[in-house]
């Protein structure tokens, strides 16, 4: 039987105490691992139970009708707002909704809260 020198004895040492050293870092992280892999539960309420701006029986203008559409179906508003920014947004205010326009067209219909 060869018996190692001094030198390859330090060596072979050495690469047990690494391999030692990688199974132990290994270890750890396996049993660490999910403690730290913890998350919180976020509950978010039934967004299905309508808005204040669905339809609710309130028959109102629909988006690209025509500023002469929505007077002709929906009669004169109570006010109009004048026009603000490039390009112009204009405002009628009915009784149960507001008409936003953008130049001539309808971009949205808000209904008013009871």
């Amino acid at each position: 039987m060869i018996r190692p020198t001094s030198r390859q004895y330090s060596f072979m040492k050495w690469g047990i105490v690494m391999k030692l050293r990688a199974l132990i870092t290994c270890l750890a992280v396996i049993v660490l691992l999910p403690s730290f892999a913890n998350a919180d539960v976020l509950t978010i309420p039934n967004l299905n139970k309508g808005s204040i701006n669905d339809a609710q029986d309130i028959s109102r203008p629909s988006r690209g009708m025509t500023m002469e559409e929505v007077s002709a179906q929906f009669g004169e508003p109570q006010e109009k707002k004048p026009p603000v920014g490039d390009p112009p947004i204009t405002r009628w205010v009915y009784e149960k909704f507001t008409v936003h326009f953008e130049r001539n067209y309808v971009i949205h219909t808000v209904v008013q809260r009871q």
